[in-house]
């Protein structure tokens, strides 16, 4: 009688990272003898890949488990929970998972799952997750982490208790999984990290014995990436304005495979908001860098991330943060309800007194000032030719990103998806941008 095939089913929330990480998963599960599945219905095996940054992505997972415990009542199901999760939050989910494991040991799954299920394959080598070579999700695009964990303790962020230190990959290790991508004809790379600019700083320590005397900064990793041959896009997320160097700047200058997008999160436009957040900078020092920027790159595309509603925020404070917006002209921001999380400083020293329905309100009222900056901004493709990288498809339009990381959509042929194609922009709107493909 042959043998059931298993099949595993990821549920994956939050940023790139943990996409990232998921593709590490991906590679565990399929050299142990599973196959993916996209129905959750018929998997034998569910994995978490969890956020800790909202509440909200937390409550998804409540929900979630109770449904797969339903199941586990019909049939045998296994469920993993992993990814960025509070200690809050694993006391109370430890007896409703089956396996809880930080990603940094997730190599160590084959070995919880032997003892649960009896037709595995071979085990993958017990090595570190981030050498784990993934299963990327697309064939022409790739994430690759060059760095995990955060030091620097913003009061709202789970990230440093979640994912522990910066710890800071090997340059080489980088480089090679890059010039394999680029090999298969890759045509964009992503490089993660909690905050990429701090790239190499866990290793200048001279006292720690990981001392590496010729570690790379994080500017001068880029620099030798932009200066390889062949036609791809170098991106990066996220930076700390704290740590946006004049060295980075200039690398990001000199374009070639650096694309002309960058995501520097703000937060708050209020100093004492900032000071109370633990983000080390004031709102002058941000906007003089953010000036700095653009003169240097000129018709830079820049996003953001903005907390309305955090601790103890007054309508002024609010306001400041308006007008920071105005002043900044973004034509993206990712605007974000603030949410206590248990364990960090914020949710231990301030109470959370700004009500549900204001915080909704000044997110809304935020969303509109994105809405004129954002269109003011796309207008100037209007006439322009622009590359895109081809996404996929819908409504019988294809779609994709340009270099300043601008969705575009317009008429062609499938067989296009993952290649750049010259299109003219012909209209425009805060959120995209429509054109016609030049022959």
């Amino acid at each position: 009688m042959p043998t059931k095939k298993l099949k595993y089913y990821l549920f994956v929330i939050g940023c790139q990272m943990n996409l990232s990480d998921a593709e590490r998963l991906e590679t565990i599960l399929q050299s142990i003898g599973y196959t993916k599945t996209t129905k959750e219905a018929e998997a034998d095996f569910i994995g978490v890949v969890s956020c800790a940054v909202r509440q909200k992505a937390m409550d998804r997972i409540y929900g979630k488990i109770r449904q797969w415990n339903l199941i586990k009542e019909s049939r045998p199901l296994i469920t993993l929970l992993t990814g960025c999760v509070l200690k809050h939050d694993k006391n109370k989910l430890k007896y409703q998972f089956d396996i809880l494991l930080d990603m940094k040991d997730i190599q160590k799954l084959p070995e919880q799952l032997q003892s649960r299920q009896a037709t595995l394959g071979n085990f993958i080598p017990a090595i570190s997750y981030l050498q784990i070579k993934p299963s990327y999700e697309s064939k022409f695009k790739a994430y690759v982490p060059i760095m995990t964990g955060c030091n620097k303790f913003c009061t709202y962020c789970a990230v440093p208790y979640t994912r522990g230190p910066e710890v800071s990959r090997p340059a080489e290790e980088i480089f090679t999984e890059i010039k394999e991508l680029l090999n298969k004809g890759y045509k964009e790379i992503t490089l993660l990290g909690q905050n990429v600019n701090s790239y190499g700083l866990d290793n200048k320590d001279t006292r720690s014995p990981n001392y590496k005397k010729k570690m790379l900064s994080f500017a001068e990793l880029l620099e030798k990436i932009n200066s390889w041959r062949g036609d791809f896009w170098l991106r990066f997320v996220t930076s700390h304005p704290y740590d946006m160097s004049d060295d980075l700047i200039s690398v990001m200058a000199e374009r070639k495979h650096l694309a002309e997008y960058l995501h520097l999160p703000v937060q708050s436009g209020n100093n004492d908001i900032l000071k109370k957040m633990n983000r080390y900078y004031t709102v002058e020092s941000y906007l003089e860098k953010l000036f700095d920027i653009r003169q240097k790159i000129p018709g830079i595309s820049v996003s953001t991330d903005i907390i309305v509603g955090f601790a103890g925020e007054t309508e002024k404070q609010f306001l400041d943060t308006a007008k920071l917006m105005q002043q900044a002209k973004y034509d993206m921001a990712y605007i974000a309800q603030y949410s206590p999380r248990p364990g960090t400083s914020a949710h231990r020293l301030y109470k959370d007194s700004v009500p549900a329905e204001e915080k909704k309100r000044r997110e809304n009222y935020l969303n509109e000032i994105l809405k004129t900056t954002a269109k003011e901004y796309n207008q100037k493709f209007t006439n322009q030719f622009t590359t895109v990288l081809v996404d996929g498809i819908k409504n019988k339009k294809l779609y994709g990103k340009n270099r300043e990381f601008k969705t575009v959509q317009f008429i062609g042929q499938k067989k296009l998806i993952g290649n750049f194609v010259k299109v003219k922009i012909k209209n425009t709107g805060p959120w995209g941008l429509i054109g016609n493909k030049i022959k």
